[in-house]
């Protein structure tokens, strides 16, 4: 059996209850980048909106994120994962993957922190989607694992994620050098 929590399976591999608090939104995560992103949405609701949540940590030494309850919100087994209770308490929403958890709030509360216009509304998802399709190479997946977590030193790798890194963050320098957020003078959930 492989080791560690990298396999070639994807499915529960612990029986697990999550918790649940007394609001509608029950968020499971962990202070990395992709958590932080979707607790600093629900901090900017609850502050202008009174929008209140529970979070409870999934920790990953204790491989939480492959939990039974937890791979039910979200198959992939990736944090943050979200239930949403106030649609149906028997069958609650599941939302997962922090850009989906991102939009599914800023709709659910009235276009919250997108533009309401189409073509706003476009620009803030590209920015979005950006940020997902560039973040693996800043973390997890590339520069932070290769230069910082890899049990062997690959130049090639180290070198191939570094340039990567410094591209994307030229992409923003150069966006920002003309406008105060992503999205124009208006902060967004493309600058969380």
């Amino acid at each position: 059996m492989q080791e560690g929590s990298n396999r070639p399976t994807s499915g529960a591999r612990k029986e697990q209850t999550l918790k649940k608090g007394d609001h509608d939104l029950q968020l499971y995560s962990l202070g990395t980048p992709n958590g932080c992103k979707v607790t600093i949405m629900l901090e900017e609701l609850n502050q202008a909106l009174g929008v209140e949540y529970d979070a409870w940590k999934i920790s990953f030494k204790e491989s939480d994120q492959f939990g039974s309850d937890f791979v039910k919100i979200n198959p992939n087994s990736k944090i943050p994962a979200m239930l949403d209770y106030s649609f149906d308490e028997e069958k609650p929403v599941r939302v997962f993957e922090s850009a989906s958890i991102l939009k599914y709030l800023a709709e659910k509360y009235d276009s919250f922190l997108v533009p309401t216009d189409l073509p706003g509304k476009t620009e803030c998802f590209n920015w979005l989607i950006f940020q997902v399709g560039g973040g693996p190479y800043m973390g997890g997946a590339g520069f932070g694992f290769w230069y910082r977590s890899a049990p062997y030193k690959f130049k090639f790798a180290i070198d191939r994620a570094t340039i990567e890194v410094k591209r994307q963050l030229d992409v923003l320098d150069k966006e920002l050098a003309t406008k105060k957020y992503l999205c124009g003078e208006q902060y967004s959930i493309a600058d969380i």
